[in-house]
């Protein structure tokens, strides 16, 4: 059986015990049916793994004891933030699962003129936690050792003045591709729409911020598909997947 591994917000140290959090500890317990003595896998997000041992089961909670930390990590040196729109359904689901498990350092849910995902308050919050509880569950899939940073709901005029890249990309259907310069860059932006596409001025927006528009080939990609085949392409051109 291959060894689970666990994310826990615990600061975790070489050869030392801890009780994971309720949620991983259902997991191992519950749904793995694992027993004291198994072993597993620890990571907290600051670098590195731990192999570990199951200590104890409790009611609630599971105790684990670590062994020597692995320095070992699964990181693109490739930087890329990318800012997608919110849509309905589960296809941010979808893209931050997958664009997690792609390499993605960065991951910012955008709200644009023609999104038509409304969540405020307290829905809001609940939806930024079921978010990053996905990254981390994908993280934990794909051997990452760090957690993408995962920002929800972010208008995109804010996104546009805050964000910092070397290249910064705005795909849509209408583009002109002009490849400019080759130079590898060690960080890119990359902005992509909702189901209907980011308006005519929302792109002349990002144009105005430095954004180059980008069309990825003859078909029009949705909203779900369109981010993950464009990091696919730049992790193959400048980062760490083979081309």
């Amino acid at each position: 059986m291959r060894i689970p591994r666990i994310y826990t917000t615990a600061a975790l140290a070489p050869h030392g015990s801890f009780e994971l959090e309720a949620g991983p500890s259902q997991h191992l317990a519950r749904a793995l049916r694992m027993q004291v003595g198994e072993a597993l896998v620890v990571f907290d997000g600051r670098g590195g793994e731990y192999p570990a041992t199951l200590s104890a089961i409790g009611k609630k909670q599971v105790s684990i004891t670590t062994g020597k930390h692995n320095p070992r990590e699964a990181e693109s040196p490739l930087a890329i933030h990318l800012g997608i729109a919110a849509s309905r359904g589960d296809r941010i689901d979808w893209v931050i699962q997958k664009a997690t498990e792609l390499g993605a350092s960065q991951i910012t849910i955008l709200l644009t003129e023609r999104t038509e995902v409304k969540l405020r308050g307290e829905r809001a919050a609940k939806k930024s936690t079921h978010w990053q509880q996905v990254a981390i569950s994908a993280c934990e899939q794909c051997g990452r050792n760090r957690i993408p940073r995962l920002e929800a709901l972010v208008s995109l005029d804010a996104w546009l003045q805050a964000t910092q890249a070397e290249r910064k990309l705005v795909l849509h259907h209408r583009a002109l591709n002009d490849e400019g310069a080759d130079a590898a860059p060690v960080s890119v932006a990359l902005l992509i729409g909702p189901e209907g596409g980011l308006s005519d001025r929302e792109i002349r927006l990002a144009e105005s911020a430095g954004y180059q528009s980008l069309r990825l080939g003859p078909r029009v990609l949705r909203t779900e598909t369109a981010p993950l085949a464009a990091i696919a392409l730049l992790q193959g051109r400048w980062g760490d997947m083979l081309s």
